[in-house]
């Protein structure tokens, strides 16, 4: 059934008594005992690995959709990269073969629908349906995935007709609101209505369909808060819930993955309804190749920190695709590809490619099957947090429940630098044994620090192994009565902060001076500035009145949330003053500084 008809504005005082009685109905009947089921394996253990139709479809490279924009999605194709996938890609663990946007609709991108609003093969792109494509891909053994707008699409209304499975008396009239009001990050759904039963049978007939034609994972799209959209019309946290009811239900294990940029304030909910949930915007460019370094891959190192704290077993943050494997057609240099392979490594997102895995080049292939850093993000490390400041010069780490440190390098800048990880900001002094992941490689014994030269974009990832001490600190609070306050900073209450207090305003020329910091001799020490703030802000930091270094803090994600930085500062033996300045513009809240008593 194809519709296009969406202008009806049905009269929800029409169906209540329908409503009403289906309520009643679904609450009163006697149930039958449910059968004995075997628990469903825990999903998303660590973070998925696999390939996604999407980056190839949204390209505008040479070839790939000669039929039009976002042609490439056929049945053939998504065959074509499976058996790549297995015979490449498969032994390392990628398993996941997920069809994205489109797989309903027509070239001319008109959709079709079954008998109950439910999205339905486009016969040329999928001529055998979508059991069959699930069917052949597990023949190789491998996973499904398929893919959904969120809220109910608005050709699938069908003047409010349309009968909905399994749910005798509910209709597309009775799931939506009356007035229509749109939903998702197109605004091409209109927005459930779940304050009666019908909606939720809407869900469960969609989740019944995918699982019984056997797909593994749903990537429930332009979902909000989040996909640049706003306000009550774009909530879907209901939606959300109720794809994880629905999906319990039909006793299958399906991972549910949520699209995309979602908001922060949110980030219990998606950690309570789903397995995944993308951080940030599209990363391909929907240029002539699948990505480019500025949009918008870099973005994801100002853009993750935040995020860093909500991902461990069960529910991951989702990166996007790892377009690295194809050189030209990916649009990065091999250092930019090295470090985007890094970083989704690290912050233990999903692991899922983009690219022609028909193509790949001997780099590609590389780095997306080195064991090594896999392990990374498959095995039981944490995720790596950012450990310096937001500066173009970065130093991520994690500490390994082995007492082993993972430890990333990477350099920003559109020139080459030196990149440096002390350390005494890592937590440890004197000696650590140092290997190299990418080169597999032994680098012997480094003392107190190891710098790397690195090229414009460029990275380095290591794991160190401790011969020497923990570090000890020695603690200011912001708020203390003994600090210098300058210009509109002021003290204020801050529930998270290790004090109970913060100093903030630290705005247009705003200072906060620690008067009492003590070392024991002169030399640069790592101070850990513990800060508050809810967007990425730059501050200036400086000792005993000399010159001013400036550092960019990475959002904590919002202002009820401690971040810490790590920051070099030269300090004299004796008592020093570390002064946090604002400059012209607005810094961070700040909440305590943390300082070494050695170096």
């Amino acid at each position: 059934m194809r519709s296009s008809s969406y202008s009806v504005l049905p009269a929800r005082a029409l169906r209540t008594a329908v409503v009403l009685a289906l309520a009643a109905g679904l609450a009163t009947a006697a149930a039958p005992a449910a059968p004995a089921r075997t628990p469903s394996p825990r999903l998303a253990t660590q973070p998925y690995m696999g390939w996604s139709s999407w980056s190839m479809q949204s390209s505008k490279y040479p070839g790939l959709n000669p039929d039009g924009d976002y042609s490439y999605l056929t049945e053939a194709n998504v065959l074509k990269q499976a058996d790549a996938m297995a015979s490449k890609l498969k032994e390392y663990g990628y398993e996941y073969v997920n069809i994205d946007a489109g797989w309903w609709r027509d070239q001319a991108w008109q959709p079709e629908f079954d008998g109950y609003a439910r999205q339905r093969a486009d016969p040329v792109r999928f001529p055998r349906g979508m059991k069959a494509v699930a069917d052949a891909l597990h023949a190789k053994g491998l996973k499904a995935g398929i893919y959904l707008p969120v809220g109910l699409e608005k050709e699938a209304y069908d003047d409010g007709k349309a009968p909905i499975w399994n749910a005798e008396g509910c209709t597309t009239a009775d799931i939506v609101h009356d007035d229509l009001r749109t939903t998702n990050g197109w605004d091409s759904a209109y927005k459930l209505d779940f304050s009666g039963p019908c909606a939720q049978k809407y869900i469960d007939s969609q989740a019944r369909m995918f699982a019984d034609w056997g797909y593994d994972f749903l990537k429930l799209d332009g979902v909000g808060p989040g996909s640049f959209r706003r306000g009550d019309n774009y909530d879907n946290v209901a939606d959300v819930a109720a794809w994880q009811r629905a999906i319990a239900a039909t006793g299958r294990p399906i991972h549910l993955e949520l699209s995309w940029s979602l908001d922060y304030g949110h980030a219990a909910d998606w950690k309570k309804y789903s397995q995944g949930w993308r951080i940030d915007t599209d990363v391909e460019c929907y240029c002539n190749t699948l990505v480019s370094w500025e949009n918008s891959v870099d973005d994801r190192w100002a853009d993750a920190p935040a995020w860093t704290r909500h991902a461990g077993p069960g529910g991951w943050n989702d990166l996007d695709a790892l377009n690295v494997g194809n050189g030209t057609m990916d649009g990065l240099t091999k250092a930019e590809r090295q470090s985007y392979a890094t970083l989704w490594a690290i912050a233990k997102s999903p692991l899922y490619t983009g690219d022609d895995l028909t193509r790949l080049d001997s780099y590609g292939l590389s780095l997306l099957t080195n064991r090594e850093v896999i392990a990374v993000n498959q095995g039981d490390t944490p995720p790596a947090r950012l450990i310096t400041a937001g500066d173009p010069q970065q130093v991520w780490a994690a500490r390994n429940p082995d007492g082993t440190y993972t430890v990333a390098l990477f350099n920003l800048a559109d020139r080459a630098a030196a990149v440096t990880a002390d350390f005494s900001a890592l937590g440890f002094t004197g000696r650590a044994a140092v290997r190299d992941l990418w080169n597999h490689q032994d680098l012997g014994t480094h003392r107190g620090e190891i710098t790397q030269a690195l090229p414009a974009h460029g990275s380095r990832l290591f794991t160190l192994t401790p011969r020497g001490a923990a570090v000890h600190h020695t603690g200011y609070e912001a708020e203390a009565a003994a600090n210098t306050l300058t210009g509109n900073a002021s003290v204020a209450d801050c529930p998270a902060c290790s004090g109970g207090g913060k100093a903030g305003n630290l705005y247009a020329g705003g200072k906060l001076t620690f008067d009492d910091v003590s070392v024991p001799a002169t030399g640069t020490y790592q101070i850990r500035i513990s800060y508050v703030s809810g967007d990425a802000r730059p501050a200036y930091v400086s000792a005993n009145g000399g010159g001013a270094v400036p550092h960019r803090f990475a959002s904590t994600g919002d202002w009820d949330t401690v971040s810490t930085a790590t920051v070099p500062v030269e300090l004299k033996a004796g008592t020093n003053t570390v002064t946090v300045d604002s400059g012209s513009g607005y810094a961070p809240d700040i909440d305590r500084i943390d300082v070494p008593t050695s170096f």
